[in-house]
């Protein structure tokens, strides 16, 4: 979305292979495998553009443009397909002097190979927001193999894979080329980001919203005055009011896509007219958070109701929070002090108790976890009534009859599996279990999640399922306490190889000679014939763990082993 794709290539193809190596390695072993072939066929294909191009007596580059790795990786992913079914691997660039030429050689070339229908891009005449132009077009080259062809201008190559920036640099350098019209147009991304930071709760709300929004794929649509607007893909009517003003956006009561009356959650597509329907007396409604896709939309919506019942909502905060004590049978007046408030605006990183309070009251923070992190939190600690008082309740509310008094204030026997391995800080006599879907194990950084009417599950901490925003604030905070060799926890791996003969018994000799507790063994070839095999086995701890993948990447043919998370 900057415009910077030297470096946007890079870090994806780099990213892939930290976060899903097993494609990475799966794709550049395929690749490797018809380089030659593929080099061979772009050759040949450079030799039949240059002699319909050199009629032209234009100045031009021409060079083989390969396929990244990450690119090959989304359109699998995206269209279902395998590598064999992908047919436009090969592409050539081709860079001119000016606009004039552009259209000069993609005539040429049209003239000579037939184009694939719906596969031609014109990003000179409507180009990207972030400045990129060229045309792309895919045809039947030699042999009948489809092959990729894009088109541009010197500056427009350097505004491509430099950013927005090459533009000017470009003209400092005194190179002729096309200027790009508006320069308002190459710095609207950035404004985009920065309106985004400046609506966004926290740090963490912005790196959503950018992860979620500015990189996502995108739609062009049209207002009535034929200005193009553009959106997120998946993004509603609703959102195109508040891309347009926050005001239009308030005030919308439905909407016209070329001609036709839609309701504000019409799911826009490309092209598409779009006129706004408002009413100076309307305002939004709460189920617009749940209406709208783009995070910029939703955090305005956010923002109007936290400003207009600001004052309502800190009040009924306040009270949700004095209620859940008074529940619980302890004093607010104490836990509501100076000292302890101060505690709990530095734990949910609110400048101000109004906020704390605010927060409560729209609904973003829950008075539950307030008055746990106030109790637990508390530096005197002198009250031991009050807080056995909070783990009678916290027991009753996950439906679960009290265990015996502790001998010690912190351990916490979890009863599924017979252990006493996990401490709870500033609760005794919980409920605890192990989640299933990440088995953690003494050494992994954990966390506890309180369910009603299941108590507290262990996850780890990068357990995918415990990542949302409405997960964290249920999270309490314990530590492994008191483990021991003799017990033995579940760990689950898929080991990723180029298949061969004696694969599979290499991988159980290893997994024999180093525990004595073997579960499952499941393996499979997916359909380019890469092998998967998946083991479930009893470790100590981590430390025990990581010895035994150590001793399975050095396995001849393994390329990759993930802990599996369900």
């Amino acid at each position: 979305r900057l415009g910077i794709s030297k470096i946007k290539w890079e870090l994806e193809d780099l990213s892939l292979h930290y976060i899903n190596p097993q494609q990475y390695y799966r794709i550049v072993h395929l690749m490797n495998s018809k380089r030659d072939q593929r080099e061979a066929y772009i050759a040949e294909a450079i030799d039949y553009i240059k002699k319909n191009v050199d009629a032209l007596g234009i100045k031009y580059d021409i060079y083989g443009r390969p396929k990244h790795i990450y690119s090959i990786y989304k359109k699998m992913r995206d269209k279902h397909k395998q590598f064999s079914e992908l047919y436009d691997l090969l592409a050539i660039r081709i860079v001119v002097d000016s606009v004039k030429d552009c259209y000069a050689v993609l005539g040429s070339i049209h003239s000579k190979w037939k184009p694939i229908p719906g596969r031609f891009k014109d990003y000179i005449a409507v180009p990207k927001a972030n400045g990129y132009q060229s045309l792309h077009t895919t045809i039947i080259g030699p042999g009948g193999q489809p092959l990729e062809v894009q088109i541009r201008t010197f500056e427009m190559h350097q505004v491509a894979e430099y950013g927005v920036a090459a533009h000017w640099a470009y003209k400092e350098g005194n190179f002729e080329g096309v200027h790009l019209d508006d320069n308002e147009q190459k710095i609207d991304v950035f404004r985009e980001i920065l309106e985004l930071q400046e609506n966004s709760d926290n740090a963490s709300d912005f790196m959503k919203s950018v992860k979620g929004e500015i990189f996502n794929d995108r739609v062009y649509v049209f207002t009535p005055q034929g200005e193009v607007i553009e959106l997120p893909k998946g993004a509603v009517t609703l959102d195109f009011a508040y891309q347009v003003h926050t005001e239009v956006g308030n005030h919308s009561i439905g909407a016209k896509i070329n001609g036709r009356m839609v309701p504000l959650n019409y799911q826009l597509k490309n092209g598409d007219i779009v006129e706004m329907l408002t009413n100076s007396s309307s305002q939004p409604s709460r189920d617009w958070v749940n209406v709208v896709f783009t995070s910029r939309a939703r955090n305005k919506i956010k923002r109007y109701f936290r400003t207009k019942d600001r004052e309502e909502n800190i009040v009924l905060g306040r009270e949700a929070v004095e209620n859940e004590f008074k529940n619980r049978s302890l004093s607010s007046k104490k836990y509501l002090d100076k000292k302890h408030l101060e505690i709990a605006m530095k734990i949910f990183n609110f400048t101000d108790t109004d906020e704390l309070f605010n927060a409560v009251g729209y609904g973003e923070l829950s008075p539950i976890n307030v008055v746990h992190k106030l109790v637990s939190e508390d530096p005197d600690r002198k009250k031991e009534a009050e807080k056995k008082e909070l783990e009678e309740q916290v027991i009753t509310d996950t439906e679960e009859a009290p265990q015996p008094k502790s001998d010690s204030p912190k351990l916490k026997k979890e009863r599924n599996n017979g252990n006493n391995s996990i401490s709870v800080q500033g609760i005794d006599n919980l409920l605890i279990r192990l989640a299933k879907c990440c088995n953690p194990i003494p050494g992994d950084k954990i966390v506890g999640y309180i369910t009603k009417g299941r108590g507290l599950t262990i996850h780890r901490a990068d357990c995918p399922n415990v990542q949302s925003e409405e997960a964290k604030r249920r999270f309490i905070d314990v530590s492994w306490d008191n483990v021991t060799k003799e017990k033995r926890y579940t760990a689950e791996l898929d080991v990723y190889a180029f298949n061969r003969n004696g694969l599979i018994n290499e991988v159980l000799q290893v997994i024999n000679s180093n525990t004595n507790t073997l579960n499952n063994v499941i393996g499979r070839l997916d359909k380019e014939k890469m092998a998967i095999i998946h083991v479930s086995i009893g470790v100590n701890n981590k430390e025990h763990l990581d010895s035994i993948i150590s001793k399975l990447k050095n396995i001849p043919n393994v390329y990759e082993i993930k802990r599996t998370v369900a």
